[in-house]
């Protein structure tokens, strides 16, 4: 590639950065724009037109690759393709006071990204990967990238003043393939709601009676206090598997789960995001069955069927709540869902 291409979709215009459009970019440089930089004041007629210069010269070896964002002939913000390695690009773009909410910001990265993934023997990059990385509370760029095709893949984490944003402790990761398919495709467009769609921890956890009344509780190893069997849903599983599967895997015990008996919401607590806990009915048994348990010593420091008053005794009031909230729901007298117990 021996000159920077110009790109198109009849819309917007992407091209080379010229130094005559200096004036025009600074002007456009208002307090949202300096807020998402992290800076106070924008560059200077200098400092522009240097990185402008430098732009144009390292085109040839795929340096940060700058782009002017034109529509109707007018400048009205830029975009840049920064190539990390040889099969990465990373995106970033600005538009300039009184050019925004209209759509454009999302064409020009689409363009970007498709000229970046295009071969290399058909005028591209080669890429077979372009990411974002954006500040969660830019609400705004975080739609463009999402709408350009970009799927969320996850969170970074940076130490404070590491970051392009000096105040910045994480950035939202998303990125799109050079295979996945064209935003056009419902499959695509499915995808691209499924990264960005808040996902719900689920936890289920099965009540297990014996005959006198008592409810079986698991000692943890990592917290002092007691709880139901269970433990969170792995992803695709189904959560009535998932309470059979961990009371095997901490009590070697077969028990089949039965019904629903409640569903509670579990606020964040003490560095743990919020979550659902299914309650599965268990059934009565006889206090025997624990005479063949085997405890998973990573996990469980003893087992044991308990009173009420033991209940309360021994677990958080939230799982107390919650468990008195299971027997009712068993019973037929109490509410199927509830939040943090009540």
């Amino acid at each position: 590639m021996n000159s920077q291409p110009t790109l198109t979709d009849g819309t917007v215009t992407l091209r080379a950065w010229r130094e005559t459009d200096v004036e025009e970019a600074i002007a456009g440089h208002d307090d949202v724009v300096l807020r998402w930089l992290g800076v106070r004041e924008g560059p200077t007629a200098e400092q522009h037109t240097a990185a402008v210069r430098i732009w144009n010269e390292r085109f040839a070896t795929q340096h940060p690759i700058g782009y002017v964002i034109e529509h109707d002939g007018r400048l009205i913000g830029g975009c840049q393709v920064r190539v990390v390695d040889d099969t990465t690009g990373e995106l970033s773009w600005v538009l300039y006071a009184g050019n925004r909410g209209r759509g454009f910001a999302t064409r020009a990265v689409r363009v970007l990204a498709d000229w970046a993934m295009t071969a290399v023997g058909q005028g591209g990059l080669g890429l077979s990967r372009v990411e974002a990385r954006i500040e969660p509370g830019n609400e705004a760029a975080l739609r463009v990238a999402t709408r350009a095709g970009l799927l969320r893949e996850g969170v970074r984490r940076v130490v404070a003043g590491t970051g392009e944003q000096p105040a910045a402790t994480e950035y939202v990761v998303l990125a799109r393939l050079a295979d996945d398919p064209p935003t056009s495709d419902p499959q695509s467009f499915r995808a691209l709601l499924n990264s960005f769609l808040p996902r719900k921890r689920a936890i289920s956890q099965m009540l297990v009676r014996d005959r006198e009344g008592r409810v079986l509780l698991c000692r943890l190893t990592y917290k002092q206090d007691w709880d139901l069997p269970g433990g969170v849903v792995e992803v695709s599983e189904s959560p009535q598997l998932a309470a059979a599967r961990e009371v095997h895997e901490e009590l070697g015990l077969e028990l089949a789960p039965g019904p629903l008996v409640l569903t509670d919401w579990l606020p964040p607590w003490s560095g743990w995001d919020d979550a659902i806990c299914l309650v599965f009915d268990g059934g009565v048994l006889d206090a025997a069955v624990l005479d063949g348990a085997v405890l998973q010593a990573r996990e469980i420091r003893d087992a044991q069927f308990c009173t009420l008053d033991e209940v309360e005794e021994r677990c958080a009031d939230f799982t107390a709540r919650r468990i008195r909230s299971a027997l009712a729901g068993v019973d037929g007298t109490g509410a199927a869902y509830t939040e943090s117990g009540r």
